[in-house]
């Protein structure tokens, strides 16, 4: 976690989550690239916070495109609105 920068609880709720519908094999790369990916748009904000908006991004900003359907199903399935971010 980048120092100076701390999750929302349900930032952190979400992120671990979505995380867990990923297989194993890829969800340690997963977690790695999508932090990075919300941590640095955070800082490029001068925020301080992630927000669960900011995990959604980082998710659909990550993913490959040919994926986010399943994802969506996955979000749906966690009861996280990625269509109040504009998904």
């Amino acid at each position: 976690m980048a120092e100076g920068i701390v999750w929302d609880q349900q930032a952190k709720n979400d992120f671990e989550a979505i995380l867990s519908k990923i297989p194993n094999l890829l969800r340690s790369t997963a977690e790695k690239k999508v932090s990075q990916w919300v941590e640095k748009k955070v800082r490029s904000e001068n925020r301080l916070a992630i927000l669960p908006k900011d995990v959604v991004d980082g998710f659909f900003a990550v993913t490959p495109f040919g994926f986010h359907g399943p994802m969506k199903i996955d979000m749906e399935t966690l009861g996280i609105d990625y269509k109040n971010y504009g998904y």
